[in-house]
């Protein structure tokens, strides 16, 4: 994987499980309310405003020289939160050049195909690279106390994003894409003791058999290597665990730090006990800013929030805008 250096990075929270409009924010983030007036609202109503669901969507545009490229990182669960969130926003999704797909779940692929028709309709009718893992269309499902399953809904399928628009491309390996602006990661190695994947979950495999699949390795980060900064890394979910995440990005880029992380770090429900060697690992990197949202959950928000303090500690909401 090749990462050119980008002058400037710009990233819009399109979806994410919270709404906070009036919380202070470091220098560098502003939020949805500041958006909305800088776009020349001037009423303070619903219909103003967006809507948080469970999942996650990012527009990251990355600036180099004269160059500008625009990434959308999933897709959140379903049509409504995102065309409503896109719509409040003032996003142009026509600007978008590739769709990147973090991992084969509904909560992050849900409006997937509304996107590329909307993509589609907005650049001249073009088409738009995906990428993807080839895993991530297997049916899942999480195992039950009584030994049944609850299955997931599906993923769009090759043939549903190709006839929406996409130009799919799915990967195993690392991938450079949009002139090296941004980076694909392959399989994320899984090297700390403690980080185990999503507990219960299962796939069907060719043979329509239920089969383990609690490692998620379709699941893949995104980076983005900023001037005088560093490394700004994109997990969406991190079922490979955040840890494992930044220590392939550090592993891949050992002469580049790590200055930020975005992204859902899954420390809820039953990954709860995993907090305090979570926290405890991330100060190696020398973060300077943690994005998180998503999945991560308040106990370890609050933990983070304990152990970096609010000028590191910036967490995701629904309308913030980043920029390096």
């Amino acid at each position: 994987m090749l990462l050119d250096t980008v002058d400037a990075l710009e990233i819009q929270i399109l979806v994410d499980n919270t709404t906070d409009m009036l919380s202070s924010t470091p220098a560098g983030v502003t939020s949805e309310a500041v958006g909305l007036f800088s776009r020349g609202g001037q009423m303070m109503a619903g219909i103003c405003l967006c809507c948080a669901a469970h999942g996650l969507s990012c527009l990251i545009t990355a600036r180099k020289g004269n160059q500008e490229r625009t990434v959308l990182f999933d897709t959140g669960p379903e049509d409504y939160a995102f065309e409503r969130n896109v719509s409040r926003l003032g996003v142009d999704l026509g600007k978008v050049q590739s769709v990147v797909l973090s991992h084969g779940h509904w909560d992050h692929a849900g409006a997937l195909l509304l996107a590329f028709n909307t993509i589609r309709q907005r650049n001249g009718g073009k088409k738009t690279p995906f990428y993807g893992h080839p895993d991530m269309f297997h049916k899942r499902a999480a195992s039950m106390p009584n030994g049944k399953y609850r299955e997931m809904i599906d993923i769009p399928s090759v043939e549903q994003l190709t006839a929406a628009g996409a130009e799919v491309a799915l990967h195993r390996e690392p991938v450079s894409l949009l002139d090296n602006m941004f980076g694909v990661s392959g399989e994320i190695p899984r090297k700390t003791p403690y980080e185990h994947g999503l507990p219960g979950q299962v796939r069907k495999n060719a043979a329509g058999q239920w089969e383990n699949d609690e490692l998620l390795l379709d699941e893949r980060w995104l980076g983005v290597n900023v001037k005088d900064k560093g490394l700004v890394i994109f997990t969406a979910c991190s079922h490979a665990g955040v840890i494992n995440v930044l220590l392939d990005a550090r592993a891949r880029f050992p002469d580049t730090p790590i200055h930020a992380v975005f992204g859902g770090f899954h420390l809820s429900g039953a990954n709860e006990a995993l907090i305090p060697e979570t926290v405890e690992d991330l100060k190696q990197f020398g973060l300077k800013l943690i994005g998180a949202g998503h999945c991560t959950g308040w106990r370890a928000i609050a933990a983070m929030s304990n152990a970096f303090g609010d000028q590191v500690l910036a967490p995701t909401a629904v309308g913030k805008k980043y920029t390096f």
